[in-house]
């Protein structure tokens, strides 16, 4: 049985979380991250239904304080509504009395009129005038402080209305005499087929009296409006009668409504109530801090209530998540334990035979060429019978040159190969890559593989163990050239990463045949090795977990045919130091 489908079938039986490891081994960073997240899922958990029955709360109890403060406010418009319509139901009665019992001869003698309207204003002190108007609108007779008498009505608006609805109580308007003031208009038929009107007008000062007996706090307002919402009584934020309001008319309703409204003077709470059987409109302004007093005073104690719930919430999940992190990291810290010992007696394994092998079938040949080698010379020197004895020891001392190379490629193999603890030192990036290309250099050369380099002149010098990341770029370039034929090309590349942490990162890049999205995301897995004949499948998770130990960061793109870039992210100085 091949040796891939061995370690297939070992990685099938094998616990998940053990091949998954080196997603543990990423650093304290990691350990932060999950911290973050263990408290964030405590918090969602145990704030959000926290926030959500606030303002359940909230919203409740803001609907029963509205209803408190709307319930008096509609029981006020209301009374005050029916106190102005008994108001002006009295007048009308008294006004319908008299042009029913008296005859229009009666109402135009003039003397007559004014002891009618004399006893009429010992009883209603509010009536200003009394006046008897025929079909034609001429005023026949009139008793008051106006020189009325004799002025014709027939284009006035009020005139008009009574003609048609037999009763009308008229808007706030300034007639024949300039001043504010309306009229309450009685029309009676004569059995002629003819009509007469009795007029009175009401002292608007009485009737403003009237509404100002409503007890308000300083920051309220009460007045009449009519339907076009124009001012039929003094307002305090809206000014004088017969001026109209900065807000819009609110919609017809037989109760009394309560809603909010804005103008230049800012929100309000406005209350409304339309009086039956005339044009007037009953408005009641609020201002908000004194309707919203007792809204503040319940946010303040949910606040309260909140913030302290939420920061003993996030007492006890950062000290029960701190607590869950360190048992993690002791298990994390035990596995890791073992897989180093897994990956150096593989490492061992590997490197020990290939070390021995050096040592056996390099190191004696290397000794016998370079002892015929200085033989040769030595015999050449002492010679003066070659004829071409310069060109013969030139070809002699390059043997020992490449001897000497030899010897020198050993030496690091073998040095690669013996297990040490970390060891962090400074590395010049750039040194180390073409260092370990040098391994790799004969089989570039036999099968016409282009490896270029793009290395940052700029590069700053990194704290990190020589041999691992020895390990971790042979690894790296070793795949690149199983991915590429004959005559392929490799990039590799260097460069500095504009920030304050000073991290480098090297990109190889190869024009082999990629890496399906299937395996990629598995690249990283330990004994995952689908598409080589030969091979244990460490090789990318051992560098995984180096990297990651070292808080850097392998990254791996690829495309089918077109080939594959390793990203490799190294700190300026690793972690494990």
């Amino acid at each position: 049985m091949e040796m891939s489908g061995i370690w297939q079938k070992f990685k099938r039986l094998m616990p998940k979380g053990l091949k998954d490891f080196p997603h543990y081994a990423e650093g304290p960073e990691r350990y932060n991250l999950l911290r973050k997240n263990f408290v964030f899922i405590v918090c969602a958990t145990a704030i959000v239904p926290l926030l959500l029955m606030a303002a359940i709360n909230y919203y409740q109890y803001q609907s029963v304080l509205k209803e408190e403060i709307v319930k008096p406010l509609r029981r006020l418009i209301t009374s005050t509504k029916h106190t102005l319509e008994l108001f002006l139901s009295e007048r009308e009665s008294t006004l319908r009395l008299l042009i029913r019992e008296r005859t229009f001869e009666e109402l135009s003698n003039q003397a007559r009129l004014n002891s009618i309207f004399q006893s009429l204003k010992a009883e209603f002190p509010e009536f200003v005038d009394l006046g008897l108007i025929d079909a034609s609108g001429l005023q026949r007779s009139y008793s008051g402080p106006y020189e009325l008498r004799g002025k014709n009505y027939r284009d006035q608006d009020w005139f008009q209305e009574v003609q048609l609805r037999g009763v009308y109580v008229s808007n706030v308007f300034l007639g024949y005499r300039k001043f504010p003031h309306f009229v309450i208009a009685i029309k009676r038929d004569t059995v002629e087929g003819d009509f007469y009107v009795l007029r009175a007008t009401i002292d608007t000062e009485k009737f403003n009296q009237l509404i100002r007996t409503i007890t308000l706090r300083p920051g309220s307002d009460i007045f009449l409006v009519d339907h076009e919402g124009v001012l039929q009584t003094p307002s305090r934020y809206h000014g004088n009668v017969l001026e109209k309001v900065t807000f819009a008319v609110p919609p017809s309703s037989q109760e009394a409504v309560i809603t909010t409204t804005k103008d230049h003077h800012g929100e309000h709470l406005l209350g409304y109530a339309y009086l039956r059987g005339v044009n007037f409109i009953l408005v009641l302004l609020k201002e908000p801090g004194e309707v919203m007093a007792g809204w503040f005073a319940l946010k303040s104690e949910l606040l309260l209530v909140l913030v302290v719930s939420v920061t003993v919430i996030l007492i006890v999940s950062l000290r029960v998540t701190g607590l869950m992190v360190d048992r993690i990291r002791e298990a994390d810290q035990k596995r890791e334990s073992m897989y180093a010992e897994m990956e150096h007696t593989g490492k061992l394994a590997s490197l020990g035979r290939l070390a021995a092998g050096v040592a056996h079938e390099i190191n004696n040949p290397l000794a016998i060429i370079n002892e015929k080698a200085g033989l040769m010379k030595d015999l050449v020197e002492f010679s003066q019978e070659y004829q071409d004895r310069e060109k013969l020891m030139s070809q002699v001392d390059s043997i020992l040159r490449s001897v000497n190379r030899c010897r020198e490629i050993t030496h690091r193999l073998l040095g690669f190969a013996k297990r040490m603890d970390v060891k962090v030192e400074t590395i010049h990036l750039n040194e180390l890559l073409q260092e370990v290309f040098g391994f790799l250099e004969k089989e570039a050369f036999h099968r016409n593989i282009t490896v270029s380099f793009n290395l940052a002149s700029d590069l700053a010098p990194i704290a990190h163990d020589r041999g691992q990341l020895q390990q971790v770029f042979l690894n790296i370039i070793n795949n690149a050239f199983e991915a590429v034929e004959d005559g392929g090309n490799i990039s590799i590349a260097t460069r500095q990463h504009e920030t304050e942490l000073g991290d480098v990162e090297v990109a190889i890049d190869d024009d082999g045949r990629g890496i399906h999205s299937d395996d990629l995301k598995h690249i990283f897995d330990p004994f995952y090795s689908k598409g080589k004949e030969q091979g244990t499948g460490l090789g990318l998770s051992i560098s995984y977990g180096i990297i990651a130990k070292c808080g850097g960061d392998i990254r791996v793109e690829s495309k089918v045919g077109k080939g594959s870039t390793f990203t490799v992210v190294l700190p300026q100085k690793c972690m494990m130091a």
